[in-house]
């Protein structure tokens, strides 16, 4: 298997590094250059299709994928992030044996990656395509728009793999879902986009010119806290926004550090810092990924298989609305409706039954949160049997305990086991917190944006350094 995919690898599409250093001022017009490009296919139709109006449920995983409906972003990240969390469970069950400390493995699993994303990306186009997502079309216009969505995808992983082969600054994925979620918040707090007449004022997309125009002709003002209709954020969304960013930052910054020493030299020491949120935003971006492709996977085979419904399996998987032309976006039965949450507390006040579906979806989104970060810590890395091999490579140790690495990683065990698993719970809880009260940019999104911020912070200063100290650029690793 190994062989068999580095062969594979030898045909696939390359980014090759750069080889020179490439100067901080070079990365930011590369990723500026990435990024525009990036958002003119957010704005470049579908051709041959009449886009379909989405339901909010599914506009809701176009924030995590950095994808737009019915345009070349229509498929966004999601093949990259589903390919990546396929060969972290491959990887981490010992199904494909890597060791990802050996280069050649390594080298393994990132082609094979690609490969995976591939196939994705013609797995995704040809059930967004063939699955009536754009109402019933003919066979050459589904394969018209089946080459669109797989060339668009395709060119969104190479920006990425540009990116990340040192052209540009940080990860194309990250930056693709800051520009999204950025573009979002800015679209619903401040966009002065009318939608018309509702009780004698006039309402906009804007969570602020909105309550401007309520206050100004003495409308409802509980129609400017929570909006009525439309799954739109209104002020307690905003509100709301403003305090899980203040709580994620903070959150950010919570460190637990565990003091070592040189073990030939006592008197050097120093600390080992361990984030709070030991997994970051990785468990939520991993079970978004897996919601969203249960939900295209069930839609797609009801749609195909089960159009009667009389299918007991793909009706347990999944049950949608039927439209005209095809289904809709919102499941109303199956696991596919318990992962996707209700949208804000107007559906829930609406509808109290929905209670039950708030709590349930908020356990499940909690529980596979906590079991993808403690699979993540295993497999990337971050495991205190990792850990401790690194501490005792670098002629460290913990004061009052031997320089043994199955000491060591017990004593981390005591820290990361317990830090893994109640960030697996926080990020889950925020993500919940967030859909249910129409958070503006959602919770995963805030989430996901204050970590890839903090990250752009590191790499910037990472740079300046590498710059103005050659010396200590080279001695922590830069190139």
């Amino acid at each position: 298997m190994l062989d068999l995919l580095e062969r594979i690898s030898s045909i696939l599409p390359v980014i090759q590094k750069p080889e020179r250093r490439i100067s901080l001022r070079d990365k930011f017009i590369w990723t500026a250059i990435v990024l525009t490009i990036y958002l003119i296919m957010g704005q470049v139709p579908l051709y041959g299709v009449s886009v379909i109006t989405e339901e909010p449920t599914a506009a809701f995983y176009r924030i995590i994928f950095a994808s737009r409906h019915g345009t070349l972003l229509e498929l966004g990240i999601g093949p990259i992030v589903t390919a990546g969390l396929i060969m972290q469970l491959l990887v981490g069950s010992k199904i494909i044996k890597l060791d990802l400390s050996k280069p050649r493995d390594r080298a393994i699993f990132t082609s094979s990656q690609k490969f995976l994303t591939l196939i994705m990306i013609l797995v995704e186009a040809s059930a967004y395509a063939f699955s009536g997502m754009y109402g019933q079309l003919s066979l050459n216009l589904s394969l018209i728009v089946l080459f669109q969505l797989a060339v668009a995808s395709i060119l969104i992983m190479l920006m990425d793999e540009l990116i990340q082969k040192g052209w540009g600054l940080g990860s194309g994925v990250s930056l693709f879902i800051a520009a999204g979620i950025a573009q979002q918040i800015i679209r619903y707090t401040i966009a002065p986009v009318s939608l018309g007449r509702s009780n004698g004022y006039i309402e906009y997309l804007g969570i602020i010119p909105n309550a401007i125009s309520i206050i100004m002709s003495g409308g409802p003002m509980n129609e400017a806290i929570i909006r009525p209709h439309g799954n739109i954020p209104g002020l307690l969304g905003f509100l709301t926004m403003i305090i899980l960013l203040i709580t994620i930052i903070y959150l950010q910054g919570m460190r637990i550090e565990i003091p070592i020493t040189h073990a030939k030299y006592g008197r050097i020491k120093a600390k080992i810092p361990l984030q709070f949120l030991y997994v970051s935003n990785i468990p939520v971006i991993l079970a978004s990924a897996l919601f969203a492709n249960i939900m295209l996977l069930s839609r797609f085979l009801q749609s195909t298989l089960n159009p009667e419904g009389t299918n007991w399996f793909i009706n347990a998987l999944g049950v949608f609305n039927s439209t005209m032309g095809g289904l809709s976006s919102t499941p109303i039965g199956g696991i596919a409706y318990y992962i996707n949450p209700p949208r804000g507390l107007s559906q829930i006040i609406a509808n109290p039954s929905e209670i039950i579906h708030a709590v349930i979806y908020t356990l499940i989104l909690c529980a596979v949160c906590i079991l993808f970060a403690v699979a993540w810590v295993e497999t990337s890395g971050l495991s205190a049997r990792d850990q401790a091999e690194q501490i005792i490579k670098s002629g460290l140790q913990i004061p009052g305990f031997r320089s043994s690495e199955s000491i060591i990683k017990e004593r981390l065990n005591e820290y990361i086991k317990p830090l893994t698993v109640i960030s697996g719970f926080i990020v889950g809880i925020i993500a919940a917190i967030g859909d249910l009260l129409e958070v503006v940019g959602t919770g995963i999104g805030l989430l996901l944006l204050v970590g890839i911020l903090w990250q752009y912070y590191q790499i910037l200063v990472r740079e300046r350094i590498a710059e103005a100290y050659p010396a200590i650029s080279r001695l922590i690793g830069e190139t």
